[in-house]
């Protein structure tokens, strides 16, 4: 029974020592790029009530959430997402606000998956929402901002993939597809299936060029001149004002100087439904999953009572700081404290030099030693010390 109780359930795990202070500081510095544009930090509860993740909102599906009721009988939900959340707490405390609002948040998120093969179902992510604006000058505001992070972390080789959910559904739309055979062609898409792609549309009957349009969609990725050939493809004219709408993000991308980084995939089809328009995603070497997810929401804050377009992302911190770890690039950590080993005589006057070190900033934990100093060297460096020495009656402030 102890053995059992010493383990995590599967899903979850501890963090400790170095990996939790590089977590810890990847954290700050990561939220220094929030504040410095001006996003003000918001904290939502761990959990809510059943219906913000519903399935109406387009989130989570149900039986990946792990639900549990309250007293009074009512199903509450642990969060598997923060942009509902926050969309709830904008409607509330920001109801009257007709100005944009810059929102930041971090906290951990909930997933009861069994098909997420090695992924934690307990996961941190960092994020912004820019609610209340729907001009590309906030999409690319967005986009470039989740650039500066992962330079920021330290990484120098990632790509921003840029798509447009308004792409894909206007050609849904046109097709005349059912939700169910929609889902079946998103899932071919997504997983750039192009034989599977084109055996399924062979039992539909289609114009031929949109026919050929949702076949070439899995390969529809790239640099900005995939924008010119998506124009190509269709004559759709919702699908060609996505299309504009990138053209212009990728003009405000250059201005903040990261077009480098950015390219293109009319292939993307998030899983989230509530999104409406952009979408992206950041991907690293060294983790096979995006690191910043986010993407253009502009009817979520009308279920709570606030019609706002909206933009966000949320920063995979877990996966961040795996491939930083496999691409061997340092997360700067604050140095660790000294050990300060003292005699029972001297105790008065090592507790006071002591705290006159604390007081200068520094960090000390104070220990009568009891062993040898190479057994409280070695106990130093188990833990994560800076630094291992004897307290002498000349250090004393009183001398």
């Amino acid at each position: 029974m102890i053995d059992r109780l010493l383990h995590t359930p599967d899903g979850v795990r501890d963090t400790l020592n170095d990996e939790c202070q590089k977590k810890q500081s990847l954290e700050r510095e990561l939220h220094k790029v929030l504040v410095s544009f001006g996003y003000r930090d918001l904290e939502t509860p761990t959990f809510e009530f059943f219906d913000v993740f519903g399935r109406e909102v387009g989130t989570t599906p149900t039986q990946e959430l792990y639900k549990f009721f309250d007293r009074e009988g009512n199903t509450l939900v642990l969060r598997p997402d923060f942009t509902p959340s926050i969309a709830r707490a904008a409607s509330k405390y920001f109801r009257e606000e007709d100005k944009a609002v810059r929102l930041c948040y971090q906290g951990n998120t909930f997933i009861n998956s069994s098909n997420y093969q090695g992924h934690l179902k307990e996961t941190t992510q960092m994020g912004a929402e820019l609610l209340g604006d729907e001009s590309p000058e906030a999409d690319a505001e967005l986009i470039a901002m989740s650039v500066e992070l992962l330079k920021k972390a330290g990484l120098q080789e990632f790509q921003v993939s840029v798509g447009h959910v308004g792409f894909f559904k206007s050609l849904m739309k046109e097709a005349g597809f059912s939700e169910e055979d929609e889902q079946k062609l998103r899932s071919l898409i997504t997983m750039k299936n192009f034989f599977g792609v084109e055996e399924f549309l062979e039992s539909f009957s289609l114009k031929e060029e949109l026919k050929k349009a949702l076949i070439t969609l899995p390969e529809m990725f790239g640099s900005s001149e995939i924008l010119e050939r998506a124009e190509q493809l269709t004559d759709n004219q919702e699908a060609l004002e996505a299309v504009h709408r990138l053209k212009e993000i990728y003009e405000l991308l250059k201005i903040y100087g990261v077009e480098k980084y950015i390219s293109f995939d009319f292939g993307m089809l998030n899983k989230y439904q509530y999104y409406t328009g952009v979408i992206f995603r950041g991907y690293t070497y060294g983790t096979g999953d995006a690191v910043v997810k986010g993407g253009r929401y502009d009817h979520l804050l009308a279920r709570f009572g606030k019609p706002s377009p909206s933009i966000g992302f949320a920063v995979m911190v877990d996966q961040l700081l795996s491939a930083l770890g496999r691409q061997k690039i340092s997360v700067p950590v604050e140095q660790g404290p000294t050990l300060l080993l003292y005699e029972k005589k001297d105790r008065t006057s090592a507790m006071l030099e002591a705290n006159h070190l604390r007081q200068q900033g520094c960090s000390v934990v104070l220990m009568e030693q009891k062993d040898t100093m190479e057994a409280y060297e070695a106990y130093g460096k188990r833990n994560g010390f800076y630094a291992v020495r004897k307290f002498h009656e000349s250090d004393s402030l009183a001398m």
